[in-house]
C-alpha cells in the first residue's frame, strides 16, 4: 500500500531549488532526487506500514518521502538547520507520520526516542559519521537489539568491508563486528551519477538483520580485540594483541597460531578468543 501526501508535493529537485539548498560538503551530504530509486531503497526492509523507522540525516527529505509513502512512522534526526523547513512541509503533508529531531545523530539515544519499541533504521548515512554510527548500533550489550533491521548506504568500499569473508583484502574489524551476531548483505549498488553532487566513489546499500548471539561473549572484549588486531593488521597477532592481558596465551590455547595476521582469523575464531578472555 502506498500512502499519498495530504497535499501534493512538488518534485524534490524543485523544492530544493526553491529553498536555495545545496549539499554541504562539511556535513558529508549528497542528495538523491530519483524517486523511483528512493522507493526501491525504502522497500528493502520489507513491509513498513505502521512500523517505526529511524532515519539519520534526511537532508531535504528524499528518502523520508519514500519511507512515509510506505506508511512508516519516521523519526528523523537532522543537524542541518537549512533542511528543517523542507522536513516541516513533509510532516504537514503526512500528518502524524513524521517527527523531526534537530540534533546530531551521534548525540541521541535511538531506543529512548522510539519509546523502547522495535524499529528499523534506514539511512543514507553522511560519509563523515557513517562508520561511527554503524559500529555503535552493532555493539549494544543486550542482544537482540531494539532495531529489527539496518538498511544503510555507504561508500561501496565500506560496504564491501562489512560483508567481506575472511582472508580477503577487505576483511577487517567491520566484517567481524557485523557478522558475529548479525546477517549482512549488499542489497543494492548505487552509481555515483545518481547523486547531486556526484561523489567521487560508488555507493552501496547494506542490509543487516540480527542473528543469534554466540553465548558467553562480551561484545566489549570482542570490540577491543578487533580494534587492536586490525589496528596493526600487518603485524602478527603476538605483536598486535600484546597490549591485551592474556590474549596471546589464549590464542595459543585455542590453537590460533600467534604468528598469523588478523585478516586470517575467522569470525568464529575472534568470537572464541573473546569468550576465552571473558571467563
Amino acid at each position: 500500500m502506498t500512502i499519498q501526501p495530504r497535499t501534493p508535493l512538488p518534485p524534490l529537485r524543485e523544492t530544493v531549488r526553491v529553498h536555495g539548498l545545496s549539499a554541504s560538503k562539511a556535513l558529508g551530504q549528497n542528495f538523491l532526487f530519483d524517486e523511483q530509486l528512493l522507493d526501491r531503497i525504502a522497500a528493502i526492509p520489507g513491509d513498513l506500514d505502521g512500523a517505526t523507522v529511524f532515519e539519520v540525516g534526511p537532508g531535504p527529505g528524499g528518502l523520508t518521502r519514500a519511507l512515509l509513502r510506505t506508511g512508516a512512522r519516521v523519526i528523523a534526526v537532522e543537524r542541518d538547520e537549512r533542511c528543517l523547513p523542507l522536513l516541516a512541509d513533509l510532516a504537514e503533508a503526512f500528518p502524524g507520520q513524521l517527527t523531526v529531531i534537530a540534533d546530531d545523530a551521534m548525540a541521541v539515544d535511538v531506543d529512548a526516542l522510539t519509546g523502547g519499541d522495535p524499529y528499523h533504521i534506514v539511512a543514507n548515512l553522511p560519509y563523515n559519521v557513517g562508520t561511527a554510527l554503524f559500529t555503535r548500533w552493532l555493539e549494544p550489550a543486550a542482544w537482540p537489539p531494539r532495531w529489527l533491521s539496518l538498511t544503510l548506504m555507504f561508500q561501496l568500499e565500506v560496504a564491501e568491508r562489512i560483508v567481506a569473508p575472511v582472508g580477503t583484502s577487505a576483511y577487517g574489524r567491520l566484517a567481524v563486528l557485523a557478522q558475529w551476531r548479525a546477517r549482512a548483505r549488499i542489497a543494492m549498488k548505487v552509481h555515483r551519477s545518481a547523486f547531486t553532487p556526484p561523489p567521487k566513489v560508488m555507493s552501496a546499500i547494506v542490509q543487516l538483520t540480527p542473528a543469534d548471539q554466540p553465548p558467553g561473549v562480551d561484545p566489549r572484549i570482542l570490540s577491543r580485540l578487533t580494534e587492536k588486531g586490525f589496528g596493526q593488521r600487518r603485524k602478527m597477532l603476538r605483536q598486535s594483541l600484546k597490549g591485551i592481558d592474556g590474549a596471546v596465551a589464549a590464542a595459543e590455547a585455542l590453537g590460533i597460531d600467534p604468528t598469523r595476521r588478523a585478516e586470517t582469523v575467522s569470525v568464529a575464531e575472534w568470537v572464541a578468543l573473546a569468550r576465552a578472555l571473558g571467563r
